[in-house]
């Protein structure tokens, strides 16, 4: 089956994750696709795959070499973001893209303008899978999952590539920063592995921000607005309050490169409580202890305004950068490198603007750096992936497998 076949099937299979719940995976519709994933691994040869009780696959190759031969393991993540509904996607093929604007849904008047995404620009000439404007299209990250299956699929049914034993492992809740929880290492056992994750397809990048999660929470006071001179504390107004004494120049929307931000991703609540969710980003750790602060600060002069604990605040880190890890062992970097150049790719790093499951794993003792995925604007209903650009993956994926990466 090809790479495009597979995403095209992928996507169809609900998988978005929730940040609220507690179970584990946050949402069972992740494990439709997991079963979905476990029969196809089994079909193809892989022996051992199975899925866990917490929703995640693994399976296995082993070598076909009697050489001495790295280990290497292959990540992606099924579940798709909250930010954009993955319900009842219904991808659409602009072949032999010119450069012009997509209209994605003629009806609600939904189209990508090159110039308002200039990565249209990178693809022209090639093949596109958009979404109808309503859904996000799941690229990020079902494009990896189907990248990685189809590498499977080459290995199994080439045996003269010859390999060491290759590991893959497809993981829920990524999305809400649990992709990595209970991640059993033993039985993945590998040298270092790989993160199939977002970006463009000369990306080799093992550089993330280092990351943490806020909840404010604002306790007001309600009283009848008839009668509340002096006495009403408006909560939703004191939350205002709270977000105006952050920089307002460190949100995603002015930030780009190296540049940290503060991001609410939601507010809710009435007169009496209202609950604000924030994520912060930087790639530097000084940097993100300033901003962190920040939060702090407001905390502490609005108490002190208010006379009692209006503002409860918590914040809890959720991943590091892996680049202080990594570059003590350069190995997973150097091969894929190398893989890239024997393809006729220039690699090139980045600092991901974001976060993977390979940046927990790197601190849990596994090298892990991320390729991309020959997908764009990931997140909502401009997303994108380019026919081609999966199938060169696919390509670079079995290169890296190879013992002649």
């Amino acid at each position: 089956m090809k790479t495009e076949e597979r995403f095209l099937k992928y996507v169809q299979v609900d998988t978005e994750s929730d940040p609220y719940s507690e179970t584990t995976p946050s949402t069972m519709k992740q494990k439709d696709l997991g079963k979905l994933l476990v029969e196809e691994m089994k079909a193809i040869g892989i022996e051992d795959a199975m899925m866990d009780e917490y929703g995640r696959v693994y399976g296995s190759i082993p070598a076909n070499t009697d050489m001495a031969c790295e280990s290497i393991g292959f990540i992606a993540h099924m579940d798709t973001s909250p930010d954009c509904s993955g319900k009842d996607v219904k991808p659409r093929i602009v072949k032999n893209y010119d450069g012009s604007l997509i209209v994605l849904n003629e009806a609600l008047k939904v189209s990508m303008e090159p110039k308002e995404f200039p990565a249209l620009g990178q693809y022209i000439g090639d093949d596109l899978i958009v979404t109808d404007g309503t859904t996000l299209l799941g690229a990020d990250d079902k494009a990896g999952v189907a990248e990685i299956m189809t590498m499977a699929e080459t290995l199994l049914t080439h045996p003269e590539i010859k390999h060491g034993r290759i590991a893959i492992a497809f993981t829920c809740d990524e999305e809400v920063g649990r992709g990595a929880d209970d991640f059993d290492l033993k039985r993945f056992a590998c040298d270092y592995a790989y993160t199939v994750d977002g970006g463009d397809i000369d990306c080799i990048d093992y550089e993330n921000f280092n990351a943490a999660a806020a909840v404010v929470t604002v306790h007001g006071k309600s009283i009848h607005p008839g009668s509340s001179k002096n006495k009403m504390v408006n909560a939703i107004l004191v939350a205002y309050e709270f977000h105006n004494c952050l920089n307002v120049f460190e949100n995603p929307a002015c930030t780009e490169g190296y540049d940290g931000f503060n991001h609410m991703t939601e507010i809710n609540g009435g007169c009496e409580k209202a609950v604000m969710h924030y994520i912060i980003r930087n790639h530097d750790e000084e940097k993100m202890a300033h901003q962190k602060a920040e939060f702090e600060n407001a905390r502490d002069f609005l108490n002190k305004k208010y006379g009692y604990e209006i503002i409860e605040l918590a914040i809890s880190d959720s991943y590091a950068n892996m680049r202080q890890c990594i570059e003590k062992d350069m190995r997973c970097v150097d091969r894929a490198k190398a893989a890239m150049l024997s393809l006729g790719i220039t690699p090139r790093s980045t600092a991901i603007r974001g976060g993977t499951d390979g940046a927990r794993l790197t601190y849990d003792g596994l090298n892990c750096p991320n390729l991309g995925t020959g997908g764009a604007n990931y997140h909502g209903k401009y997303e994108f992936a380019s026919i081609q650009a999966m199938n060169k993956i696919t390509e670079l994926l079995v290169k890296i497998a190879s013992v002649e990466a």
